[in-house]
C-alpha cells in the first residue's frame, strides 16, 4: 500500500479544531495501519501560528520546497477573512498539484480565493455560504450538507464536519474498519453522511420574534405526529392561514410546509438511530403515516431509504 502523504496548511488566526481534528483522524489510521499515511503541517515560512482561541502551534516546516501531498488540507478560521496574498497564491499554485483537496470550514475561502472552486460545487460553514456565494459567483455554494465531494475537491461545512470528512477519506482510502477504529477512538460515531445537514431544524430556521409563532414552533418540535397543516397551525397561532404563513415566512426563513418537514425528517432520523423502533412505528411517530411516505421523504433528502440510513448510521451501542 502507497503511503499518502497529507499536508494541513495553517496559517495566523486558523481554528484550532479545523487543524486538529484532521490530523487526529489521520494520524490515528496512520497507528492503526502502519505506513498508510504521513502527515505533515506547514505554515508560510515556516514559523509558529497563533490560533484564533490562542493556541500556537508549532508546524513541522515552511509551505516553501514541501513535496506535492497526496491530499492537501486547508482549514478555515477568523485568518481567511482577510488572509495573506502569499498564502493564496500558494495554494492557487500547489492546490491542482495535490491528488486529493480538502477544505474545512472557511478554507474554502481559500480555495474559492485562489480560483480552485469555479464550477464546482462546494460547501463552507452556514454562517458564511451566502459571503462565498455573493463573492465569488463561479463556484455552487450549497449550505445543507457537512460535506461535499466535487471531483476530487472535498469541501466541509463548521469545524467539526472536517472530522466527518476526514472519516469519509479514511473509509475510502483504508476501508470502513479502519475508519470505525478511528471514530472509536476519538469517541465519534461513523454515522453523519456528507448530505446531512449542518444544524437541526430550529437552528436552520430563525427564532420567530411573536410570541403565538414561537408557540407554533415550539409545539412543532415536540408533536411531528400532530395535524401540522397551515389550517391547523394557524389556529394555533389564532391567525388566518394566509395571514399566519406570510408571518411564519418573514421571521423564520422558511414556509411553515418545509420547517414541518424538517422536524419530521429530524425527529424520524433521531428515533431511527437512537431506538429499535420498527420503521411503520417510527413513520407514525414522526408524521409521515405510512412506511412508504416516509422512505420518499428519506431518499429525497438523504440518498437512502429508512433501513439502509439505520443499518448506516445506527450506534453499535443502540439497545
Amino acid at each position: 500500500m502507497p503511503q499518502r502523504t497529507v499536508l494541513v496548511v495553517v496559517f495566523d488566526e486558523v481554528q484550532s479544531l479545523d487543524v486538529t481534528g484532521p490530523v487526529e483522524v489521520f494520524t490515528g489510521a496512520e497507528q492503526h495501519v502502519p505506513g498508510s499515511y504521513r502527515v505533515r503541517t506547514a505554515s508560510l515560512d515556516g514559523a509558529p501560528v497563533r490560533t484564533s482561541s490562542g493556541l500556537t502551534l508549532m508546524p513541522d516546516g515552511a509551505l516553501a520546497g514541501t513535496a506535492d501531498p497526496h491530499t492537501l488540507v486547508v482549514p478555515g478560521g477568523r485568518g481567511t477573512r482577510h488572509p495573506n496574498p502569499r498564502l493564496v497564491d500558494w495554494v492557487r499554485r500547489h492546490g491542482p498539484r495535490a491528488e486529493r483537496l480538502v477544505s474545512v470550514c472557511t478554507g474554502a475561502v481559500l480555495l474559492a480565493a485562489a480560483g480552485l472552486l469555479d464550477g464546482r460545487r462546494a460547501t463552507t460553514h452556514w454562517a458564511y455560504c451566502d459571503t462565498l456565494a455573493r463573492n465569488h459567483p463561479a463556484v455552487e455554494v450549497d449550505p445543507e450538507p457537512i460535506y461535499v465531494r466535487d471531483g476530487n475537491v472535498a469541501t466541509s461545512a463548521g469545524v467539526t464536519s472536517g472530522i466527518d470528512l476526514a472519516l469519509a477519506l479514511v473509509e475510502e482510502d483504508l476501508g470502513r474498519d479502519t475508519a470505525l477504529t478511528v471514530a472509536r477512538h476519538l469517541v465519534v460515531f461513523l454515522r453523519r453522511p456528507g448530505n446531512q445537514a449542518q444544524f437541526s431544524a430550529q437552528l436552520a430556521a430563525q427564532t420567530a420574534r411573536r410570541e403565538p409563532l414561537r408557540d407554533v414552533q415550539q409545539w412543532i418540535s415536540e408533536h411531528p405526529a400532530a395535524d401540522l397543516s397551515v389550517e391547523a397551525l394557524a389556529a394555533r397561532a389564532r391567525l388566518s392561514p394566509r395571514h399566519f404563513a406570510r408571518a411564519f415566512r418573514a421571521e423564520t426563513g422558511m414556509t411553515p410546509g418545509r420547517y414541518v418537514d424538517r422536524v419530521r425528517l429530524e425527529h424520524a432520523r433521531r428515533l431511527l438511530e437512537d431506538t429499535a423502533d420498527g420503521v411503520e412505528e417510527v413513520s407514525r411517530a414522526s408524521g409521515y403515516g405510512t412506511p412508504e411516505a416516509m422512505r420518499r421523504a428519506f431518499v429525497r433528502a438523504l440518498g437512502a431509504a429508512p433501513a439502509e440510513y439505520r443499518r448506516r448510521f445506527r450506534p453499535a451501542h443502540t439497545p
